[in-house]
């Protein structure tokens, strides 16, 4: 049996898988299983974010495991110490990380400090968490939860209780009561229609709880480590929040979620904990990860990446105003707001079928996504590719 039909018959069908194998990829370049080329716009769903088959990366994990690859969070793990320092001494933050496996145990983590902190803090038990509509949070049982679409509640009940979701980061405000113990947002609402939330807006919402002594929990899953153009999307939007939550495009592929903390003493040993989470393996990746795009951000080179892009996809929106009613996102975390769902759907498939990969965010947003480290020539390649897509349609 080929892949596909091996999938079909041993994998449950939770995903609405496109007809496509990938087996190679460079940077960001990929190869199909017919040998088939494509620029890749989605780096893994902001995943791969120093590309494909990174020689840095590999060469640092290939070392590593070597030697060794797990050994639990019950001995000191060199790697994960070493991460935590580059991750923390990266956001410009006071903080210490706990690491995890996925960007849903990364908000489960800091859900589970902002409920410790509500029973800790005060004479009143708070446990309230307030999330926004349209966000996206993960899929376990708690983070679906949290997780501001109705349509995600389906089926999966009972549900924690204790979240509350606001219309919008104005509403916030009037649902705060004295039972909650925390905010969580995201900075800019990837599955949400990559979305941003107004600058001043985000800032005046951290003052607020920080005088009512209420954490701001930010998941930057995946707007962190510089797909904003700044290690964190906090540190554009000028904020310190209470906690972070990280995960996608730290592994450069390798399955890892941080969650990072100003409360260095809330946990006690045995108050949380994870197998696999920050072994040899992921923290590895991370640390190469980090420096690699630290690098990038300290010589320019990140900034004229995100800059170029930037340039071509405001180009490619110009000249197709007929489709797209508008541009959105920040930095690598880009999209184009098309006139309806159909087009959308054709879109994707024309573009697949034209040699680039591009993704969906909310009802009618293509959402792109690009390697930190994309080359202008992929960059070119790719939007010739969009337009031979659009022309198509």
């Amino acid at each position: 049996m080929n892949t596909k039909e091996l999938d079909t018959k041993y994998v449950l069908p939770t995903y609405a898988r496109a007809d496509v194998e990938f087996v190679s990829g460079d940077n960001a370049r990929l190869v199909d299983a017919d040998g088939k080329k494509y620029i890749d716009f989605t780096s893994g769903i902001a995943v791969c974010s120093v590309g494909h088959a990174n020689k840095r990366v590999n060469n640092a994990i290939c070392k590593q495991i070597a030697n060794i690859t797990h050994i639990s969070n019950l001995y000191y793990t060199a790697p994960q110490a070493k991460a935590a320092q580059k991750i923390v001494e990266a956001s410009g933050y006071d903080m210490k990380c706990f690491f995890g496996n996925s960007g849903a145990e990364a908000n489960e983590g800091a859900i589970k400090i902002a409920r410790k902190f509500g029973e800790n803090d005060g004479e009143v038990k708070r446990y309230k968490i307030i999330t926004l509509q349209h966000s996206f949070h993960g899929r376990t049982i708690t983070t679906v939860k949290a997780t501001g679409q109705a349509s995600m509640h389906n089926y999966f009940g009972p549900f924690p209780d204790g979240f509350v979701y606001a219309d919008n980061i104005a509403q916030i405000e009037s649902l705060l009561d004295n039972h909650t113990c925390a905010v969580m947002i995201e900075l800019v609402q990837g599955e949400g229609g990559v979305q941003p939330l107004e600058k001043q807006a985000v800032q005046d919402l951290a003052k607020l709880l920080k005088s009512k002594n209420i954490l701001l929990i930010v998941d930057e899953v995946q707007t962190g480590v510089y797909r904003m153009g700044e290690f964190l999307a906090s540190n554009l939007y000028e904020i310190t929040p209470d906690v972070i939550t990280l995960a996608k495009g730290l592994g450069g592929g390798v399955p890892i979620g941080v969650v990072m903390t100003g409360l260095k003493d809330i946990f006690n040993a045995g108050d949380h904990g994870s197998t696999f989470g920050g072994n040899y393996l992921s923290a590895t990746a991370a640390c190469e990860v980090v420096d690699i795009l630290s690098e990038m951000h300290a010589s320019g080179v990140l900034a004229k990446n995100i800059a170029y892009f930037d340039s071509e996809l405001e180009k490619f929106y110009s000249a197709h105003k007929d489709i797209f009613t508008s541009k959105v996102g920040i930095g690598m975390m880009c999209g184009l707001r098309v006139k309806d769902a159909k087009t959308l759907a054709d879109l994707i498939t024309n573009a697949r079928a034209e040699g680039v990969m591009v993704l969906k965010a909310g009802r009618d947003t293509l959402r792109l996504l690009p390697a930190l480290t994309i080359t202008k020539e992929e960059i070119d390649e790719g939007f010739i590719s969009l337009e031979r897509a659009v022309s198509s349609l």
